[in-house]
């Protein structure tokens, strides 16, 4: 069983149990480089029109040996664009965001619309285009080469809410969403455009999935209320959905969302979501056994492992304590695609990533 039939068995495309629970993981690129260097391969970074999802569609090579049943593609930056730099660390990225790294992630330390107050301003800002040359480029290179074997991911995350309030700043845009502010409709109208432009190329690249994806939640509940995603952006996701499914009726759709956002799986469900990404541990509504409990058979899981304090700890019996334990509750019959629930950063060493591996690799076998 190869590893693009273990992923469609545990989603329940075709019949029969997995020989094993699938497994993928993303690095962050200190632990890129470190195993490229180990398994001589030189990582092909894939610089992604946002920096920290570069992380997401760089180095399938290096990740399939290491053990990963899936390959992520996404858009990158078009032909010839380089960021700017803008002095010390900061650049300007291709939707003019200021962007600075930190030891963890890459962070947004000035909007290009921290100033909108009307549709003016809106329709003036030079959004970026998803049919620009080269976008796909890399994507349909990794595609030609791990189809075949692997399972797919079309990576279009930063879908709506959280790529409209990295234009505007999170307290502009929802100060902007309270007062009912004209201008953001008129920006989720463009954010719309973008992400239904990348999700149908990719789909037509033939990616096997795509990878939806919004920060809507907390530690403790959902940054906006249910009842706002619901008047605001549902109806947009499934225009998105339609989309994509004109081109491929049989695409998975998985949908991604940190924090507490379990008020949302329902919904999720009923626009066509098969898969419910990253299950973040340690938040509200997010215990396995709950979920299995509402959600089993209706939705699939991916994620489910702690990258805030286990993957850190490097406590190889917790680790495999806690691996096993969602093996047995999310994946006994399927339905569970294991991976750590965020990009692994390098605060986890190089050996907890392996050990972790090595253990999931054993799970359902």
């Amino acid at each position: 069983m190869n590893s693009k039939e273990r992923v469609l068995r545990a989603f329940g495309r075709i019949p029969g149990l997995p020989d094993r629970i699938p497994i993928q993981f993303d690095l962050c690129r200190t632990l890129t480089d470190t195993f490229g260097r180990k398994l001589g391969i030189e990582p092909d970074y894939a610089l992604s029109y946002y920096e920290d999802l570069t992380y997401r569609i760089s180095a399938n090579e290096i990740r399939t040996r290491m053990g990963s049943d899936c390959v992520v593609v996404g858009g990158t930056v078009r032909t010839g664009f380089v960021p700017e730099s803008l002095g010390g660390s900061v650049t300007r990225n291709e939707f003019g965001m200021h962007m600075e790294p930190t030891a963890l992630y890459v962070e947004v330390v000035k909007c290009p619309l921290d100033a909108v107050e009307t549709i003016a301003d809106v329709e003036a800002y030079p959004f970026p285009d998803p049919d620009a040359a080269g976008r796909f480029e890399k994507a349909k290179r990794d595609i030609d080469r791990f189809a075949r074997d692997y399972f797919v991911i079309g990576d279009v995350e930063l879908s709506l809410f959280e790529l409209a309030w990295h234009l505007t700043g999170m307290e502009k845009y929802l100060v902007g969403m309270a007062m009912e502010e004209e201008w953001v409709e008129a920006l989720d109208a463009r954010v719309e455009r973008w992400t239904t432009g990348l999700a149908v190329q990719l789909a037509r690249a033939g990616v096997d999935a795509l990878w939806f994806g919004e920060d809507l939640g907390s530690q403790t509940s959902t940054l906006i209320s249910p009842d706002q995603w619901r008047e605001r952006y549902k109806p947009r996701h499934r225009r998105i959905i339609e989309a994509v499914k004109k081109v491929n009726p049989d695409i998975v759709l998985i949908m991604h969302s940190d924090g507490a956002v379990a008020p949302l799986i329902d919904d999720f469900i009923e626009m066509g979501i098969e898969v419910y990404n990253p299950v973040q541990p340690n938040v509200p509504g997010s215990d396995p056994a709950e979920l299995m409990m509402k959600y089993g058979g209706r939705i699939n899981f991916f994620g489910g492992i702690d990258q805030q304090r286990l993957l850190p700890k490097g406590d190889k019996s917790a680790i495999r304590a806690e691996l096993e334990r969602r093996a047995r509750i999310l994946g006994a019959r399927g339905g569970y695609l294991m991976a750590p629930a965020h990009i692994i950063q390098s605060d986890v060493s190089p050996e907890t990533v392996e050990y972790m591996i090595g253990v999931a690799k054993g799970l359902g076998s």
